[in-house]
């Protein structure tokens, strides 16, 4: 086992591990942006008293409510003609077997999932203070972005935090059908080969980055509290 333990360290881990991180953290960029914007939709339509804008939040609802949903496993496969456009735009190659080609099902599975999150977050808000400051006469923009958001800024750091460890665990499924990283790993060297140790390895070190993700949201949870 220390062999196998000794190898997992100087040959595999460092290419593992940045191919994971940097599906997880360029999505998380993605989804925060995409979910940040979506979130405010969500928030200022469920807020309207005009009819039709309540109508476009509940389309917009049921709409994120069916992607959250989806089983990310079937949404890789589902989305694979998207990817290959996608990809053939930014790198001018239609491949889908990459690991940057897998932060678009990764960043399409987030980016609602951030965005319920930020709007949940967005609606903790006392009411109270959003009122003060319609009354000081400030925009509905201005509002959101003095006003709403620095006060949600906490709940929305812990909500970001879930999505990333969530991320992590659709990486590892993302993995086992070709994307790299970790889940890639755990599969290949672990279950197709039986090698249990190496497979252990793979998810002890899940588990730790987990952890470490968990442990800085924490940090900047209690920074910005």
């Amino acid at each position: 086992m220390l062999e196998d333990l000794k190898t997992y360290m100087t040959e595999y881990l460092p290419d593992i591990l940045l191919e994971t991180v940097h599906m997880v953290f360029l999505t998380a960029i993605i989804a925060f942006i995409g979910g940040l914007i979506l979130g405010t939709i969500l928030y200022l339509t469920r807020k309207s008293k005009t009819k039709w804008v309540n109508i476009i939040y509940k389309v917009l609802d049921v709409l994120v409510g069916i992607l959250r949903s989806f089983p990310f496993y079937i949404l890789i496969f589902v989305l694979i003609p998207f990817t290959r456009i996608i990809m053939e735009v930014l790198t001018g190659r239609g491949t889908f077997t990459s690991t940057g080609a897998f932060i678009v099902p990764l960043s399409v599975a987030a980016i609602p999932f951030f965005g319920k999150l930020i709007e949940s977050s967005l609606i903790e808000v006392n009411n109270d203070v959003v009122e003060a400051a319609t009354s000081l006469g400030l925009s509905t923009w201005q509002i959101i972005r003095r006003v709403v958001i620095r006060e949600a800024l906490p709940s929305i750091v812990s909500g970001i935090t879930l999505g990333i460890v969530t991320l992590v665990g659709y990486s590892a499924m993302a993995g086992a059908v070709g994307a790299g990283g970790l889940g890639d790993f755990a599969m290949t060297q672990g279950m197709i080969v039986y090698n249990t140790n190496m497979m252990i390895f793979a998810v002890v070190t899940i588990v730790i980055l987990v952890l470490l993700i968990q442990g800085i949201g924490n940090l900047i949870y209690k920074l910005v509290k």
